[in-house]
């Protein structure tokens, strides 16, 4: 949900990149929500965690940057209210009583612009319980495709910065400097098994590391994705599958 975030392909998303909202189930617990509680859900994707939000009872606002995917989760939930909008910014006339947000946090390099805006939608009291990539998330995976693009001749490709993975103490100090009361923060490692296992890592870098190929020819595109999955293929495949190197951020948060 910002000027780095791809272009996302619903169905790809849904029937290879599953995990994505699947390990968001986890969070929901954190989360809670309560019958008639008012809720943002930031990143919604295709809305399957905002559907389980609305069926605990909330009355939840689904909100992604990506049109196709706003567009996917409409036809999937009529009844619940997606819209299209920006993380770094976005205000609503009804404050929340939660914001929470899965696997989007890492897209948005403005991330001072974001917990700002965040904390401005929230009600006195109201709470922050969100998950996104840590500090040294992907690293295995995003090392080895820079360097492999550098080698192609891809030098500008490969100095993109595409995401932001904070340690805890980071971003716990940017929430409390807008005035949020950090009161958990976890960084775990999460290895996530990939759907394919003959092109697990080629359909991650597609559906994810998209921009990295901006203005590399479809041919070298195929070669160099080929190339990283098979540098990566004694540290990421292990028993049959293929494995990302995952690290994990999750905070709660209240305004006080």
């Amino acid at each position: 949900m910002s000027p780095s975030t791809p272009t996302w392909n619903p169905n790809l998303y849904n029937d290879k990149h599953a995990f994505v909202f699947a390990y968001g189930e986890q969070l929901l617990q954190w989360l809670n929500p309560q019958k008639g509680e008012h809720i943002l859900d930031l990143g919604c994707g295709a809305g399957q965690l905002t559907y389980q939000i609305n069926q605990l009872g909330a009355e939840v606002v689904g909100m992604d940057q990506s049109s196709d995917m706003i567009a996917k989760a409409q036809s999937l939930y009529p009844s619940i209210n997606f819209l299209v909008g920006d993380a770094v910014d976005f205000s609503f006339e009804e404050k929340f009583d939660a914001i929470f947000s899965n696997a989007t946090l890492h897209w948005v390099l403005s991330y001072q612009k974001a917990i700002q805006a965040m904390y401005a939608n929230l009600k006195s009291g109201g709470r922050l319980v969100v998950e996104f990539g840590g500090k040294g998330n992907v690293q295995l995976i995003e090392t080895t495709l820079k360097e492999t693009l550098a080698k192609h001749g891809y030098l500008q490709q490969s100095q993109i910065q595409l995401w932001y993975f904070p340690s805890i103490g980071e971003y716990s100090s940017a929430l409390e400097k807008v005035g949020f009361r950090v009161t958990f923060a976890q960084h775990f490692d999460r290895p996530t098994a990939l759907a394919d296992e003959a092109t697990g890592i080629k359909d991650w870098l597609a559906m994810f590391g998209g921009k990295f190929f901006d203005g590399v020819s479809l041919a070298d595109q195929e070669i160099i994705m080929e190339e990283v999955q098979e540098i990566l293929r004694p540290t990421l495949f292990t028993e049959g599958k293929w494995y990302a190197d995952y690290k994990r951020l999750r905070i709660m948060a209240f305004k006080d």
